[in-house]
């Protein structure tokens, strides 16, 4: 259990990440293409003006993208804590594991099928969306424990490798499906796929907040489990912990934190890499501050991406995986080297 001073230093890091995260919000509220004083934002924010193209652009296209992002920052951060957890491996993530690229899959194949438009989306189509994307998600959490398990016990190392096969095959069947789409529809695929949230709405906010709502309380109540799955499996067992009952628990949760991030989102890679990593540098090893403050960070990165991608490149927008990527490809090869170094 976290000693005194860990749960301060967790206060502590969670204000500041709070106090961050409302700056980022501040900023991304005011910026764009079309300008906006801080007193026309926070006058229009609060219904004291009524001027239609302010209450447009701050209701219909600013604060949608910046839930979003926060929703989806919130869960990519938590999942990225969670699988590090289960399998024991910092370099694992949602995109590592193919549980993103399944996701993307389903969702590109239902767009295909029904001739889906990404933009002006309906409330039915979101729906089937989210279906299609967590029928996607739970065939890769499936394939994973089928495929990882030794002995009738899950390894967490062959768990990683079996993941990174699912990631490049669901990649595959992706572009080969995006290929017979209609030009409309491919390019719309492929910048969705490429992780924007230029599009989002009101209507995908909603359809995402049940997944928030319920499977994050239960994955933070996981988290001295958690704990105990770092130890050796013999430890685990003799403390009698049902280690692979817990991490499909665990599993599953996360498959549904990921399929509702990336409907509304496409694939954002390395905000759950990037995520722990920071937060452990933060907060210490113990999933019950890692889990939340992942979640804050992951809240960090993501609106920071957006605003950078809308802001540094205007009138262009670069759509926030891009952004992201950047930032997360050099990190992911400091990361390898320096685990190799240990290994050495």
């Amino acid at each position: 259990m976290p000693n005194r001073k860990q749960n301060t230093r967790f206060i502590i890091v969670g204000s500041i990440g709070i106090a961050f995260t409302l700056l980022i919000f501040y900023f991304s509220l005011t910026s764009g293409t079309y300008p906006l004083t801080t007193s026309e934002t926070f006058r229009t924010l609060f219904g004291i003006d009524h001027i239609s193209n302010h209450e447009l652009v701050i209701f219909e296209f600013r604060m949608p993208r910046i839930v979003i992002g926060a929703l989806v920052g919130l869960a990519l951060g938590i999942v990225g804590a969670i699988l590090q957890g289960i399998t024991k491996n910092d370099l694992a993530d949602p995109g590592i594991l193919g549980i993103q690229s399944a996701v993307g899959l389903a969702v590109v194949l239902y767009m295909f099928i029904a001739q889906g438009n990404i933009n002006g989306m309906s409330s039915f189509g979101i729906v089937g969306m989210s279906v299609w994307g967590w029928i996607g998600g739970m065939v890769a959490a499936s394939l994973l424990f089928v495929l990882s398990r030794y002995r009738g016990e899950l390894d967490p190392k062959r768990l990683i490798l079996v993941g990174i096969a699912l990631n490049a095959g669901f990649g595959a069947l992706t572009l080969f499906i995006s290929l017979k789409m209609n030009p409309h529809d491919f390019e719309m695929a492929t910048v969705w796929l490429s992780g924007s949230i230029y599009s989002a709405s009101w209507q995908q906010i909603i359809s995402m907040l049940p997944w928030i709502i319920f499977i994050i309380p239960v994955l933070i109540w996981k988290a001295p489990i958690l704990n105990i799955l770092q130890l050796h499996e013999v430890a685990i067992i003799g403390l009698g912990v049902r280690a692979n009952r817990e991490r499909m628990i665990l599993l599953v949760g996360s498959v549904g934190l990921i399929s509702a991030s990336v409907i509304v989102s496409g694939s954002i890679s390395f905000v759950g890499l990037l995520a722990p990593h920071i937060t452990r540098r933060l907060v210490g090893i113990h999933h019950q501050h890692i889990i939340p403050i992942s979640g804050i960070v992951g809240v960090i990165l993501v609106l920071t991406g957006d605003w950078i991608g809308k802001t540094i490149f205007a009138p262009a927008e670069l759509p926030v995986g891009i952004v992201i990527s950047i930032i997360g490809v050099p990190y992911f090869i400091y990361l390898l080297i320096r685990k190799s170094r240990k290994v050495t």
